[in-house]
């Protein structure tokens, strides 16, 4: 009966988690964190590495569905991503200095803006488009925009996919295909950093727990991703900003629960 309710939390936990990252480029953790915690009684730290450990997987599917399709920028992730890992630090220093109870749904919120901005305007900026905006700007602006979300994500300690959705597409002006494909790809690394360093500190998790949620995640963010590829740029908007506003609404009622 427990390994019954252990799947079925698992499966529920990593479906949302990989549709997430498949269709919107979200991080597995922000999911599969309170999923676990809440349903499965797993301590916090626990309950983070497994999501991360999802993470790893899950967002590689999904940057190599991308990458086939021609919907990743390898060259800015990869200085975006170097930026996001210092600040990443910088930020949770700072963290360690101020009191931040407060800002635990900052990320939750600011899911369900992000997700209803998609749905009620929506990004239909063009390969073409983002071909024409010099490298030196692009790569002034990865780096801006890293720094940024590794300060943010450091210090409230959540929200990187969307953290990234936004300056993607906002800042730098990708597509929305090529935002997510190039979120997944810098997550797959920032999330295997992170399960490292959890399963290094705390040891290893229940191990048919990290089995099942790895697994579904994996499975969901497959089907997402190649779903995601194929829909006109319209139609993925309205879907990225209605998985946004659910999982919003999701991790806030678990969270209350």
């Amino acid at each position: 009966m427990e390994f019954l309710k252990e799947t079925l939390v698992c499966l529920l936990g990593g479906a949302g988690a990989g549709i997430g990252t498949g269709f919107a480029g979200m991080s597995a953790a922000a999911v599969l964190s309170p999923v676990l915690i809440t349903f499965m009684g797993l301590p916090a730290y626990e309950a983070v590495g497994i999501a991360l450990a999802s993470d790893v997987l899950a967002s590689a599917i999904s940057a190599y569905t991308y990458h086939k399709n021609k919907n990743l920028d390898v060259r800015n992730s990869l200085l975006m991503m170097t930026f996001v890992l210092i600040f990443t630090v910088a930020g949770s220093f700072l963290a360690s200095l101020v009191p931040n109870s407060a800002m635990g749904n900052f990320s939750v919120f600011m899911t369900m803006l992000l997700g209803i901005k998609f749905v009620i305007k929506p990004v239909m900026t063009t390969q073409e488009t983002m071909a024409a905006v010099s490298t030196k700007v692009r790569r002034r602006k990865s780096i801006l925009g890293g720094a940024g979300i590794g300060l943010i994500c450091g210090f409230i300690g959540a929200g990187g996919g969307m953290m990234m959705l936004l300056v993607l597409t906002s800042m730098l002006g990708y597509e929305l295909k090529m935002a997510v494909g190039t979120s997944v790809f810098i997550m797959t690394f920032t999330a295997l950093t992170g399960a490292v360093s959890h399963f290094s500190i705390g040891g290893l998790p229940d191990i048919s727990c990290l089995v099942l949620c790895v697994l579904f995640t994996f499975l969901w963010a497959r089907i997402a991703a190649k779903i995601a590829n194929r829909a006109d740029n319209k139609t993925l908007n309205r879907v990225v900003g209605i998985v946004l506003i659910l999982l919003g609404v999701v991790v806030l009622g678990v969270g209350l629960f």
